[in-house]
């Protein structure tokens, strides 16, 4: 079962602050975080790195972070910390097995993607 703990993920807090954001909108049932919390949480990241009230279509519900600062990463950071410390959540647990791609890549990107591929083969089955 994967998981990932709040206090140290063992990531950078872009990719600590991108993950739980889509873990909260990822209807995963198996996810250890009540509905509820699952969209305060999104709802105020949201409201810390965009204008305008957050989007109602769970297709649309993405942070784009791309334009934010260190400062705005941080306090997003320290806005879903808080909130899962005073739910008593130190640790995200879920259920669920890894998706396929949504997206192909670009053709600049397949020569990295086949040199990835190099260093880490996938495992034999």
């Amino acid at each position: 079962m994967p998981s990932l703990d709040v206090h140290e993920p063992g990531m950078p807090d872009l990719q600590f602050v991108l993950m739980v954001a889509a873990l909260c909108t990822a209807d995963l049932p198996s996810l250890n975080i009540p509905q509820a919390l699952r969209a305060t949480i999104f709802d105020r990241c949201w409201a810390l790195a965009h204008s305008g009230p957050p989007p109602v279509n769970p297709k649309e519900r993405v942070l784009d972070l791309r334009h934010g600062t260190e400062t705005t990463l941080e306090a997003l950071a320290v806005t879903i910390r808080t909130h899962l410390a005073e739910a008593g959540i130190v640790r995200l647990t879920w259920e669920h097995p890894p998706s396929e791609p949504t997206r192909t890549s670009t053709p600049e990107a397949l020569p990295l993607i086949e040199r990835l591929r190099q260093l880490y083969p996938e495992p034999p089955e």
